[in-house]
Order: structure tokens, then sequence, then C-alpha cells
């Protein structure tokens, strides 16, 4: 399964500047997503991030996962009417286990590698992990929880 950024804003509330998530490329309901960020110097964040040695922060990188985390908790919920998933919402309750292992700068490509640990009920415990052209920028474990608006 694929989606552009028009199918995703049907499924997240995001919208700019915090919508991070460009496009999803795989999807397996229950189990994982692949989504892409690009990371462009035009976003504001770089605007004190740092001025002259740009760099995106982590915790913009963790929110991107969270987000593909929520796309692929939302689609794995069975068949969900537009409307149903509008009058829902996701709340993260943690994020454990966070690790930046190299810099990720404008111009280059996040991938989301998110896949699921454990889910009873509403609940989602996911992994995920984020790629800059194949080696591993950051990880982290993240819970979270899908609930009504």
């Amino acid at each position: 399964m694929t989606l552009d950024v028009v199918e995703i804003q049907k499924i997240l509330p995001h919208r700019y500047p915090f919508l991070l998530v460009d496009r999803v490329t795989s999807l397996t309901e229950g189990e994982s997503i692949v989504a892409y960020k690009n990371v462009s110097i035009s976003e504001p964040v770089f605007e004190g991030h740092f001025p002259g040695h740009p760099i995106y922060p982590g915790v913009m990188i963790l929110e991107g996962m969270a987000q593909a985390g929520g796309i692929l908790s939302f689609l794995s919920m069975g068949d969900m009417s537009e409307e149903e998933i509008a009058s829902k919402v996701v709340y993260f309750m943690s994020i454990d286990k966070a690790k930046f292992r190299s810099p990720v700068r404008p111009g280059d490509q996040l991938e989301y590698r998110i896949s699921v640990i454990k889910q009873k009920g509403t609940i989602w415990m996911l992994k995920g992990e984020a790629y800059v052209d194949g080696k591993l920028a950051s990880e982290a474990e993240l819970k979270a929880m899908i609930v009504d608006k």
C-alpha cells in the first residue's frame, strides 16, 4: 500500500509545518510501515537549529516516527471510514530507548521503518527506526493509544 501526502492528511490531523510524513511506500496492517520525510532547508526549524550549521532536531525525528506509527495504527484497526478516522486521534503515551546515531541535515531523506512490538485493543507498542541513505540515524520504542477526540 502506498499513500501520498493528500491521503496521509485524511488520516493524520497534522498540517504544515508539523506534518512530518510525506509518503508511505509500504504498509502491512498490524505489522509494519515504511514512510518518508524529505528534509528541506526551507523548514522553519532551521532558522534556529542551528544558524550556519543546520541539524534536523532529534525530537522532530521522533515525532515523524510517531506520525508514521499513527498511520500504521489507524490503518490496522480494520475498515474505518474517513468519518470514523476523523473522530479519533492517536495520543503518544511514552517514548523509550531513544537514540540518535548520526545527524540529519537539509537535503536528507528520512526513511521511517516502524514495526509493531505489541498491540492490545487501542494501545500500540511500536519499534521505530529512522534511516538516511540506508544508515540508522535514530531509533526508539513508542507507545500510543487511539482515543475519541
